[in-house]
């Protein structure tokens, strides 16, 4: 059932930053409710999104973290929660969980065998 990878630790660490991400309304106490709820369910998105790459791993899965990160960065500004701490924790681990599904989709890329069909000639 659980298959591990050599790219998982990747998810692993994508695991913690959301598991941080979901406490930080409550160590930092938010005010704004559209912050709360925004955190709570990306961070609980990713966090079910990586635990599912234990299972059964399939490349759109990293995808999805990559546009929940995109989300994480740009709801600020969408929910109206700018100029807040919530705001500088939802960008800086936004980045940080694009960076990571990013490098685990091309680590797996070069991993993929490549067609060892011969070119055509050239004329």
């Amino acid at each position: 059932m659980f298959r591990w990878r050599h790219e998982s630790v990747l998810d692993l660490y994508v695991i913690a930053l959301a598991a941080f991400l979901f406490g930080t309304p409550w160590l930092f106490s938010y005010t704004n409710e559209n912050a709360r709820l925004d955190v709570w369910a990306s961070s609980g998105l990713i966090i079910a999104i990586a635990l599912a790459t234990f299972i059964a791993f399939f490349t759109w899965e990293e995808w999805l973290n990559v546009l929940l990160g995109i989300w994480l960065i740009v709801s600020p500004w969408v929910l109206g929660f700018t100029h807040t701490r919530a705001m500088h924790y939802s960008i800086g681990i936004g980045i940080a969980v694009i960076l990571l599904a990013t490098l685990e989709i091309v680590l797996l890329d070069d991993k993929e065998p490549k067609s060892s069909a011969p070119s055509p000639p050239v004329a």
